[in-house]
């Protein structure tokens, strides 16, 4: 597994308001779409790559990737068609700090995208904010009934380790369920 130098608190501190590009392109089996990127992600400029975040091992456990990925290993996703991004670009040190209008206005950014790159499924992590940025207050983990851009959407949980409702084993079963629906619709193996 790759490894890479930690950055120091100072620079975890200078990426706030940062972004990460996202990693799309066509032929996506899954979007996934956090919040926002953590600090640490912005400083590294790798998604989920604040430790303790368990992104990486719920999408190993779930068998969408071969073996366990580091985060600066995310540029090889989109060739097992799968892509990342995030309801809201800028960079914080906890999702709480953005608003609802940011939300907001990142779900209208987010619902283009998936309209530009139709991927099979749009998997958002993190229940309440999908709440807030589509307008659904009763949305649960799982399947959608509504689509956003034309694309049938999953709500997964918030896979950062502050997440204390859900534990590694769980996320890893709810990842499994989305890849069960992706197969299902997909069939295509993952390399």
């Amino acid at each position: 597994m790759p490894s890479e130098r930690r950055p120091s608190p100072a620079e975890v501190a200078a990426a706030a308001g940062r972004t990460i590009p996202d990693l799309v392109g066509p032929g996506l089996r899954v979007l996934f779409s956090g919040i926002n990127p953590s600090l640490y992600s912005a400083a590294t400029g790798h998604h989920f790559a604040r430790p303790g975040n368990r992104f990486w091992p719920a999408l190993h456990l779930s068998g969408f990737t071969p073996r366990l990925l580091h985060p600066s290993e995310q540029f090889g996703l989109p060739a097992m068609g799968l892509g990342i991004t995030n309801v809201v670009a800028r960079a914080t040190a906890r999702a709480d700090e953005l608003s609802a209008a940011e939300l907001v206005e990142g779900g209208e950014i987010l619902t283009a995208l998936a309209d530009r790159w139709r991927p099979r499924y749009l998997a958002v992590l993190g229940v309440t904010a999908y709440r807030t940025a589509f307008a659904r207050r009763t949305a649960a983990i799982g399947p959608q009934e509504e689509t956003i851009g034309g694309v049938p959407v999953w709500v997964l949980p918030n896979p950062s380790g502050l997440n204390a409702h859900f534990q590694l084993d769980g996320l890893a079963t709810e990842f499994a369920r989305l890849l069960a629906a992706v197969d299902a619709v997909d069939p295509a193996p993952l390399p």
